[in-house]
């Protein structure tokens, strides 16, 4: 096994990341992470800090399963590109191919209305073209999540049903047609459940569940032994659990149960990982879509992943990948090396979860960064300090 050194970081630098880290589960910012660098295919740093149950003090391992949330939308979406070269179907093709009920969805826009309750109601205007699935990969759907707004669309949504845990991914498909779009398809980037529709699509053209289809797929091929959407009983003491009272506002912290097999398996949000699980998913990727003797992709449906599909289209109000980046077919894509304020390199790509989690590969670095914590509302500042540390430390 090469040291740090030999795999090109300086090793008084990553103590100095660890150093910062450690200052930060002290002053109970954070209440634990665990963060891996590989280069090479070889494993560089690894750390875990603070603890995996601030409640009862057990202390942080690397083996902490932690709850995904959106980091679990580039394993669905390389299970979409595994159907594609599978010729099962085609990037170009309408959603209303496989659910009848997309076909001639309407635009929900906004209107002054002074007779309405709040002054505003939902006009109706038709899709000016439809849904494909390339439209799904890339956020350009036309759906949306709402998270960061209210919204007359959102609100419909609500009434709907759309956001309940409860319902199955067959529900899902079934309540989002009855809706509006919150945008032209293909015309804007809007965050979305366009994952979850991919996720249930899936299903419906395999016959299988999604949780069977990854397992067997993926999971198991690439050794991912700790990826679910559940952590099984045996494994629930390994849990990482965030802290009962945010840090910064005192707010409650309300975080996905991980314990009990869920009745929506969401493609967009709904896995759980382990550090060094997610580690051999990103290494697959920077390898060119195998892992070993495993061959999940080929190295030109990766590139095709990788590269950004966005060009000209508007980023949105809330464009998640931040400056400097485009979107690929589940991630974000760095442009060029510089135009962004987080440390990195054209070509770079990643993709992150709401309660904390991070990942990114760095073809030109031949790196691959994981950072994992369940700390929702301090994840950007620590997201940025993972990288920009990172980088660094690095020596060429």
């Amino acid at each position: 096994m090469r040291s740090p050194l030999d795999l090109g970081f300086c090793p008084t630098r990553l103590a100095w990341l660890a150093e910062r880290v450690g200052h930060a589960v002290e002053a109970r910012h954070i209440p634990g992470a665990v963060m891996l660098l590989a280069r090479d295919g070889e494993i560089a740093f690894e750390r875990a800090w603070g603890y995996r149950n601030p409640a009862d003090g057990t202390p942080m391992s690397s083996d902490s399963v932690f709850r995904l949330y959106s980091m679990s939308k580039p394993i669905t979406s390389v299970a979409t590109m595994m159907l594609v070269e599978r010729g099962v179907w085609s990037l170009d093709e309408p959603v209303h191919t496989y659910v009848p009920a997309f076909a001639g969805l309407q635009v929900g826009v906004e209107v002054p209305d002074p007779g309405a309750p709040d002054g505003r109601r939902l006009m109706l205007e038709p899709a000016r073209r439809d849904m494909t699935l390339h439209d799904l990969l890339r956020h350009t759907a036309g759906l949306t999540y709402g998270i960061f707004e209210t919204s007359l669309v959102k609100d419909a949504y609500l009434a709907a049903g759309v956001d309940s845990r409860r319902q199955t991914n067959q529900q899902l498909l079934e309540r989002l047609a009855k809706v509006p779009l919150a945008c032209q398809p293909g015309e804007t980037w809007e965050y979305s459940r366009a994952t979850d529709v991919l996720g249930a699509l899936i299903e419906q053209v395999t016959g299988r569940t999604l949780s069977a289809f990854l397992q067997e797929e993926i999971f198991t091929p690439l050794g991912m032994a700790d990826t679910g959407f559940h952590v099984p009983a045996a494994q629930c003491h390994r849990i990482a659990e965030p802290f009962a009272n945010d840090p910064d506002n005192g707010d409650p912290i309300k975080i996905a149960d991980a314990r009990t097999p869920p009745t929506f398996e969401a493609g967009g949000s709904g896995l759980v990982s382990t550090a060094h699980d997610y580690l051999r998913f990103m290494q697959m990727l920077a390898n060119g879509g195998a892992l070993g003797d495993v061959r999940l992709l080929s190295p030109h449906t990766v590139r095709w992943m990788t590269a950004d599909h966005l060009g000209t289209i508007a980023h949105g109000p809330h464009y998640l990948p931040g400056d400097g980046y485009g979107f690929g077919l589940g991630f974000a894509v760095r442009l060029a090396d510089g135009g962004a304020a987080v440390s990195g390199s054209a070509g770079d790509y990643y993709w992150c979860g709401l309660a904390g989690t991070y990942a990114w590969c760095d073809p030109a670095r031949r790196l691959i960064g994981l950072w994992m914590m369940q700390a929702p509302n301090q994840r950007y500042a620590y997201w940025a300090l993972a990288r920009n540390m990172t980088y660094a430390a690095l020596l060429d």
